[in-house]
């Protein structure tokens, strides 16, 4: 049985939760999202609160009964307040900036990369070794974050590259005499 489907999500004010054929849709001060609702449980929006049930007790209905219930509360949360990744680079001559829609990454390679900030997602740069990821969705901003690291993960010996604020890199050892 699932624990996190069983607590209502609350709905704080100024968001506006709607429910029509089955699809959920949030709209709130930083945006709007929507989330097709699969036909193994049933959502129900009553008094400032949205109420997740599974429509059987099957292995599926249980399942989504919790995953449907945290995606609409990273929905009503991601249009109330955002969701924001923080990132640190690390490393001689490695710098980030912020050109027009581009994110113009110097990571230590013979040539620059140029990473197209995707719809809805917002990258700041206050210095050149840290990079802001902010936007409305949980899923697109983890995962712009993700794509970003990825074009040079954090070494464990000197700890050069991307990571996140958060991280923490086991160091190694290097050589001996």
């Amino acid at each position: 049985m699932s624990r996190v489907g069983k607590y209502p999500v609350p709905v704080p004010a100024g968001v506006t939760v709607t429910l029509q054929d089955k699809i959920i849709a949030v709209k709130g001060k930083l945006g709007e999202l929507s989330l097709p609702l699969t036909d193994a449980v049933e959502v129900e929006v009553a008094n400032n609160q949205v109420a997740v049930k599974p429509l059987g007790s099957d292995r599926r209905s249980r399942t989504l009964w919790g995953t449907t219930r945290s995606l609409i509360n990273g929905m009503v949360i991601g249009v109330s307040t955002g969701f924001s990744k923080s990132m640190e680079i690390t490393g001689t001559g490695y710098r980030a900036a912020v050109q027009g829609s581009d994110l113009v990454l110097n990571l230590g390679y013979s040539h620059e990369i140029r990473y197209p900030v995707p719809a809805g997602i917002k990258i700041s740069c206050e210095k050149p070794t840290s990079i802001k990821v902010e936007g409305v969705d949980k899923q697109k901003v983890g995962q712009v974050a993700a794509e970003i690291r990825a074009y040079r993960g954090p070494e464990p010996y000197k700890g050069k590259g991307v990571r996140y604020s958060d991280e923490v890199i086991l160091r190694k050892e290097g050589k001996k005499k």
